[in-house]
């Protein structure tokens, strides 16, 4: 047998270069970025089908309003069409219209004529962004609101408003679409995006642009090891939903996983562990992020914030990491108006879509490997030593032998790296070249001496 290197995106036939694909991902995400997303409601199909176009063998599904999911129940599914407050000359000054964030998120309905002090009482802004919009939701307490710039507000007199808020609440269904691609193993990567919110870039629509580009890239591989579950979801309330559909599959079959949110900014990159910080998706983001970004940012598990919470929380455990450029929370364009095309870049797109191949790749090769042979092999009359001796060794031939001398059959690819100093997609060629003399053999679990 022989390791692989899968990095092509997706075939031969595409022509595309990485930077091509930066610039297709981004495209997506101008596409979606007008839509009015929520944790239910129409936004949500709509970003779904959207996806279905590209990547055909997504599946949606729907779970309706009132289903419990352990603490949980699925709230009634909220939809809009159109909100408005107008001044006393009939001009409208805040227009949902213009910028979907103007309305608080499940804002009930309302119409009426309301003064200055009451309408206060109803507007959110953000002091110190004075020019933005901030982004506020009542999921779970019926209320109506507006958000608007500060700016914006300071110039607001007391005079008598027109309101609107055409909104609706009824039982409907909680939707989120899943990727399936089988590998040689049952044993599973997870993949997981939220699409729930509205229009907002880098925190709403890079990780599932990246999610749909990487699903379509994994597709195209011969053979690969892993299968792979990638699934797009609204956050929190989405994945507890899909956790409680699909725990016993995920518990047995899930290796490593990756919560993709924040991924598409300039700025350096950001790992939040499991709960455990121990497991296979930790090692390997690790080992990836290290060689590719040494100045990438790494938070604790208290850093908590997006849906690591419940694929980590106890009884649950699933070995799933967060990856992030600018942490949410962390970066002040952060659930405003700032998040905007502006903020994400196609270059940062294809960076990150690059280290998530390197991550895909690292797992597809991470054998454990165990020499053949006791003590050090004879190298040089393989061709692999040089037949003279001095006092200089070349590199590739200090990394074979690094490499040999790890092969205990308990240190894996991953841990060879981490251990010599030398990224794992090029150990790859070293692996096989060992391969090649019959000097080390690979298994996927374990084979001490």
């Amino acid at each position: 047998m022989r390791l692989k290197h899968l990095r092509s995106f997706p075939n031969k036939s595409d022509k595309k270069g990485l930077a091509e694909i930066g610039l297709e991902i981004y495209s997506w995400i101008t596409d979606l970025f007008p839509l009015c997303r929520s944790i239910t409601g129409q936004g949500v199909r709509d970003t779904l089908a959207y996806f279905k176009k590209i990547v055909p063998s997504l599946k949606c599904f729907s779970v309706p309003s009132g289903t419990e999911v352990f603490d949980w129940t699925v709230p009634s599914e909220w939809n809009i069409l159109d909100a408005w407050v107008k001044d006393k000359n009939g001009k409208k000054i805040i227009d949902f219209k213009d910028n979907n964030l103007h309305v608080i998120g499940y804002s009930q309905a309302f119409r009426g004529k309301v003064n200055l002090a009451e309408l206060q009482q109803h507007l959110h802004s953000l002091p110190d962004k004075p020019n933005a919009v901030p982004y506020v939701t009542s999921y779970y307490k019926k209320q109506w609101g507006f958000c608007l710039s500060d700016k914006q507000r300071k110039k607001l007199k007391p005079e008598t408003y027109e309101v609107l808020i055409d909104s609706e609440f009824y039982n409907g269904n909680l939707d989120y679409g899943e990727i399936l691609i089988p590998g040689k193993s049952k044993k599973e990567i997870f993949i997981s995006s939220y699409i729930c919110h509205p229009s907002m870039a880098n925190n709403e629509l890079s990780g599932p642009g990246i999610a749909i580009a990487l699903s379509r890239w994994i597709k195209s591989l011969k053979n690969p090891y892993y299968s792979y579950r990638i699934i797009f979801i609204p956050e929190t309330i989405g994945s507890l939903t899909y956790l409680k559909k699909n725990i016993k599959t995920l518990k047995k079959n899930v290796s490593a996983g990756f919560n993709l949110t924040c991924i598409g900014d300039n700025r350096c990159y950001s790992f939040l562990p499991s709960r455990s910080g121990k497991t296979l998706a930790d090692k390997v983001s690790l080992n990836a992020l290290n060689y590719i970004d040494q100045n990438f940012k790494k938070y604790n598990w208290l850093d908590r914030g997006s849906d690591e919470r419940q694929y980590c929380a106890p009884g649950i455990d699933l070995p799933v990491v967060s990856i992030m450029r600018s942490k949410y929370h962390e970066y002040s364009e952060y659930h405003s108006s700032l998040d905007d095309l502006s903020l994400i870049s196609p270059k940062a797109l294809q960076e990150s879509f690059v280290m998530m191949q390197t991550i895909i790749e690292s797992l597809e090769n991470n054998y454990y490997l165990k020499a053949k042979i006791l003590g050090e092999p004879h190298m040089s009359k393989r061709g692999l030593y040089p037949s003279l001796s001095n006092n200089s060794i070349n590199i590739s031939v200090k990394n074979i032998m690094n490499v040999l001398t790890y092969s205990d059959g308990v240190n894996d690819l991953i841990d060879i790296s981490n251990k010599i100093g030398v990224p794992t997609c090029e150990l790859i060629d070293i692996v096989n070249k060992l391969l090649e003399f019959d000097l080390v053999k690979v298994s996927r679990e374990p084979d001490p001496f």
